[in-house]
């Protein structure tokens, strides 16, 4: 049986969950390991988890709103983020505020409305804006103590499918989900 405290915990955390319209991610130590894969001539590589792309997708279909802002370019993962039907990608922008003050407005949302996940510095002034500010495992310290909820997940490891399946959830669309899943 959980803690009296933890339970409590979680179900703040369902009731922020509840009302996420749009979840904002970071790429690298979220999307991705946190590993650079450098070729001589400067090629990238990251690796991504399939899981997390399902967890994305997941949330498109239910309706909510998915952006991603990222400090670093990323060609690779533009595409990959196209081809998960992500509307709203900002990337090679170091200052995250700005970019998500701008969708908030395009999308008509208030912070509480929305969620970001993180796993650093330059993540916690959303983190500390969002109704529900999210981290994966392996984090910052700085960013796992501003987080609301943390995944039992690693960056690039399935945490933001775990985070999708929460919200879900939380909004009573935990079995539509798993419909989907089985679907699609």
């Amino acid at each position: 049986m959980a803690h009296p405290m933890a339970r409590l915990m979680i179900e703040e955390v369902h009731a922020r969950a509840a009302k996420i319209r749009c979840v904002f991610l970071d790429i690298d130590g979220v999307m991705t390991d946190c590993k650079l894969y450098l070729g001589p001539d400067g090629f990238e590589i990251k690796a991504v988890s399939v899981r997390d792309g399902l967890g994305i997708k997941n949330l498109l279909r239910a309706g909510i709103e998915v952006a991603v802002i990222s400090g670093r370019p990323s060609e690779a993962m533009q595409r990959r983020l196209e081809q998960l039907g992500v509307p709203h990608i900002v990337l090679a922008t170091e200052d995250k505020l700005p970019a998500y003050e701008a969708l908030l407005t395009q999308l008509g949302l208030s912070d509480e409305q929305c969620a970001h996940m993180g796993d650093d510095t330059p993540d916690l002034p959303l983190m500390r804006r969002v109704g529900l500010a999210m981290s994966v495992a392996d984090a910052h310290r700085s960013a796992l103590q501003a987080a609301h909820w943390v995944s039992d997940f690693r960056g690039g490891e399935g945490a933001i499918r775990e985070a999708s399946d929460l919200i879900l959830e939380a909004q009573g669309l935990g079995a539509e989900a798993a419909r989907m899943d089985a679907a699609g």
